[in-house]
């Protein structure tokens, strides 16, 4: 890939820094509003560079959530090439560092973007129907949080104050309770109906769900944390994404740590797995006999969990390479 101009973008919620790089020099620096009108002009603006083109220009941006929302979808459209890269990564990359603005930052993106162009991974959209699927998640789980703030100190306290301020106060919630209640409905409704109407998304459901304590839940993370396996396939990058990959450390004589899992980790997928863990552990089957044979042998017991995990995130990439679905009573035909 020939990159002649490498432009670094540092994303606010309302502004927009860049700067354009060449390899020796900042050529280019601008301050822009967050909006599409904003994005385009200054876009504009750049193609005006001499010698400038799309196919030998390089774009680089930090993940920021909803905020690169407007940049990413017009970038989609002109078909820059983009790189979406960690902000922890870019930081880390650049070493000690003294001074932080807007400004700086978007030129260190861009020099950052020179510096490891060996190592581009460009960033492609994801489908419309996994952009709903993101939105539906992202809105149910805001939901269960809330109903989770009113239902559990009420419950709590149950048995501690008097009875009848404890019936009042249920009677005060319970209007409340009744209508996230029946917005979780719709929306579990909506996913649903969302992954019945597309063919693959329902096969992906329908193989990771087949899985002994994995539920639609973790279904959803997972293909929206690959991007429906086509960003992620790898079982052991999957398990290093989701945070239950064990490392070594130590180092000489001096330090002499534990194996231990990374907290730089994509944190709903690892609850999420976690959970899916512990209802495994509780069914029938070769993970609970897994499970109760390590506690007999003395082993850690969140050890043995974290084991779990790894071996359900190795389940998911194998029928999904396969296509086909998890048979708990499988006998290997050479026995």
């Amino acid at each position: 890939m020939d990159i002649r101009y490498f432009i670094g973008i540092d994303v606010s919620k309302s502004t927009l820094d860049w700067a354009v790089f060449d390899g020796r020099t900042i050529v280019f620096e601008s301050h822009s509003p967050n909006t599409e009108s904003g994005i385009k002009q200054t876009l504009r603006t750049i193609s005006g560079l001499k010698g400038f083109t799309i196919t030998t220009s390089l774009v680089c941006l930090e993940h920021t959530g909803i905020y690169n929302a407007l940049l990413l979808a017009e970038l989609a459209n002109s078909a820059y090439p983009t790189w979406l890269e960690s902000s922890l990564q870019i930081k880390q990359a650049g070493g000690l560092q003294r001074g932080k603005s807007d400004r700086i930052d978007s030129q260190r993106i861009a020099e950052y973007a020179f510096r490891f162009r060996d190592r581009v991974r460009l960033w492609e959209p994801p489908r419309q129907l996994l952009q709903e699927l993101d939105c539906l998640d992202a809105l149910r789980q805001r939901l269960l949080l809330v109903r989770s703030q009113l239902e559990q100190p009420i419950n709590e306290q149950a048995g501690f104050v008097d009875p009848k301020r404890q019936r009042q106060l249920v009677k005060n919630c319970k209007a409340s309770l009744e209508a996230i209640n029946s917005d979780l409905r719709s929306v579990n409704r909506q996913i649903e109906q969302l992954i019945q109407s597309d063919e693959q998304l329902n096969e992906l459901f329908s193989l990771i769900t087949s899985i002994t304590g994995v539920g639609v839940a973790t279904a959803t993370e997972v293909i929206l944390a690959t991007d429906e396996f086509k960003a992620i396939s790898d079982p052991k990058k999957l398990a290093c994404h989701a945070g239950v990959a064990p490392f070594e450390h130590r180092s000489g004589t001096s330090v002499r740590g534990r194996t231990r899992v990374s907290r730089h980790a994509r944190k709903r997928l690892k609850s999420l797995l976690h959970m899916a863990a512990m209802s495994a552990i509780r069914a029938e089957g070769d993970l609970r006999a897994y499970y109760l044979r390590k506690v007999a042998e003395g082993k850690n017991r969140m050890l043995i969990l974290n084991a779990v995990r790894n071996k359900l995130v190795h389940r998911i990439c194998a029928v999904v390479r396969r296509r086909e679905k998890y048979e708990k009573n499988y006998t290997p035909s050479l026995v």
